[in-house]
């Protein structure tokens, strides 16, 4: 067939792969690929495939929500691919003019008998988006419906970009060894971000603060700052810290605008996402923002009927934020979302990452964009924000369950009745203190960070997409040290001349590498920047011995 799909290096990868070693009838295939690589175009490139082949008649895509299901069918039918978004169960059959049909988890589980008499009548390929949804224990009814309805199907299309449970329990037609899943196919996001215009870097603003509560009847009031809690001081903490009625917040909420402020100046409909620990947190979170912005933010909850057309209205237009709860947690593409809130109790890997996945989907190959996503400066955040840029791969279900939510004081639903009383009764939050910065794996502090702002302020102009913090990563590398007397101070600050100096160090150890990598001399290599940029690295300013290395590292990554 003719490739209508301009496919990317790893998706053309996973397709070979895909037709190289998937068996006969029946045959699973799992594909772990990072938010925003492109799971929808991979997986609709495979069902044209295998329809031209002969291999398969109809095709049922398996979401987790009912706003995918417009979203697969829109992606579906601009490739010429007809799927019926509007199926109910009632229908029975699939229309003969639609090449299958897009449903939830949901409406398989409540009828499987239904799914498999359907699968059975036609060669069917089932496309599992998200597929770590659903498990296999005897209390999650949607692995054993699955099981039912689709173990007939000529073949299975398995699409995860966590492909873990939190409850540690197997995913269907998932391969396990050693209790891991082995993917036909994986792509992560360190892969991603190295082949380039595929994601975004991220990096993680870690906010500290004061937080006070007491334990319901009593007096004594406990305070303590996130970055100093522990396993059980956590969940009240956090409680405290994400109150509207506190300071820490709205205080979070005004740095976060700035940020989406800045991120404007080079993309003008850059917007901003603030994920809610509940409803009435959204609202009140939105109503906050409104003061700070002068304009209403759009609110997208489960419970109001409106609230796929209130995420596609805001990922058309250009407004400045969105409050959610989890909706657009996993899978909803707003490319334009540059800067978020992590404003929930939720403290999985798994969710963490998918949340992540909103914000590092590329535009195009000229998206410079770094996105920011703003997290309370507590654990496991911090260690999955330094993780993500490593791989987003699976781990052990005994590993996952140590990053599970404590359920004292925590928002998860439990099994037993609700107490009348609170565990925990929040008093108040100070105001939010910058922490750290967590890019590129590593924990920036503050004063690195401004250190790293004056260097840029003395440089000039910085080059499009150069930040803040990998101009203090860079100057990390290079030794130059940042000698703070207190944490309001300004850093101390080298001559200019003492700093570029550096830099040229940095410069050199990167043209070292390089040599090796490509079995060119030093001389050469200095030759072919120094044409590019018309000086030499001992006559050029800060801003071309900056630009030199921003060069170095795109050839280190080709080469």
């Amino acid at each position: 067939m003719a490739d209508v799909f301009g496919l990317r290096d790893w998706q053309q990868s996973a397709r070979e792969r895909y037709h190289g070693r998937n068996g006969g009838a029946g045959s699973s295939f799992l594909v772990v690929a990072t938010p925003g690589a492109g799971k929808t175009t991979f997986a609709l490139t495979i069902a044209r495939d295998l329809v031209d082949q002969g291999v398969i008649e109809k095709i049922v895509t398996v979401v987790p929500t009912a706003h995918l299901r417009r979203q697969w069918s829109d992606a579906a039918s601009r490739v010429g691919v007809q799927l019926d978004h509007r199926f109910v169960n009632a229908n029975a059959i699939i229309g003969r003019d639609f090449d299958g049909a897009v449903v939830t988890y949901q409406t398989v589980s409540s009828e499987p008998l239904l799914w498999r008499k359907l699968c059975s009548s036609k060669r069917t390929l089932v496309i599992f988006d998200e597929i770590h949804h659903a498990g296999e224990g005897e209390d999650q009814r949607w692995g054993p419906a699955l099981k039912t309805a689709f173990d007939v199907a000529t073949r299975r299309l398995l699409l995860s970009g966590t492909p873990f449970r939190t409850d540690g329990m197997p995913i269907p037609f998932v391969e396990y060894e050693d209790k891991r899943a082995v993917p036909g196919f994986n792509y992560d996001y360190g892969m991603a971000l190295a082949d380039g215009g595929v994601v975004r870097p991220a990096v993680f603003p870690a906010m500290d603060g004061e937080s006070q509560w007491r334990r319901a009847g009593e007096m004594a009031v406990t305070s303590i700052t996130l970055a100093d809690t522990d396993e059980k001081t956590v969940p009240p903490a956090l409680k405290a810290a994400l109150d509207p009625n506190g300071l820490w917040i709205p205080s979070v909420l005004q740095e976060a605008d700035a940020a989406l402020t800045q991120a404007r100046i080079d993309t003008p409909d850059a917007g901003g996402l603030v994920v809610s620990f509940d409803q009435n947190a959204a609202r009140a979170y939105a109503s906050i923002l409104e003061r700070i912005t002068g304009e209403r933010p759009a609110i997208a909850v489960s419970d109001e009927p409106d609230s796929s057309k209130v995420i596609e209205q805001f990922k058309a237009g250009d407004s400045r934020w969105i409050v959610a709860v989890q909706m657009v947690a996993e899978g909803v593409d707003i490319p334009r979302l540059a800067v978020g809130v992590y404003a929930t109790r939720v403290r999985t890997q798994m969710f963490f990452t998918q949340v992540v996945g909103r914000f590092v989907r590329m535009r195009g190959d000229e998206d410079e964009t770094t996105a920011r996503l703003f997290i309370p400066s507590i654990q496991p955040l911090l260690s999955h924000a330094q993780a993500i840029e490593k791989t987003v791969d699976a781990v052990l279900a005994d590993e996952e369950k140590k990053v599970r939510e404590i359920q004292e004081g925590d928002d998860n639903e439990s099994d037993g009745p609700p107490s009348l009383l609170p565990a925990f009764e929040t008093v108040g939050s100070s105001a939010a203190v910058h922490h750290t910065t967590i890019a590129s794996g590593e924990s920036i502090t503050p004063e690195e960070m401004n250190y790293a702002q004056a260097v840029m302020s003395r440089a000039g102009a910085a080059p499009r997409g150069m930040t803040t913090e990998y101009v203090a990563l860079i100057l990390r590398t290079a030794g130059t040290t940042v000698v703070p007397t207190q944490r309001t101070s300004a850093p101390t600050e080298a001559p200019l001349a003492d700093r570029k100096h550096d830099v040229r160090k940095l410069l050199q150890r990167k043209v070292g590498r390089y040599a090796i990598a490509t079995n060119k001399p030093h001389k050469f290599i200095h030759g072919e920047m120094n044409r590019h940029f018309g000086d030499n690295s001992q006559t050029a300013t800060m801003d071309s011995l900056l630009k030199r290395i921003e060069l170095l590292d795109r050839w280190l990554k080709e080469a």
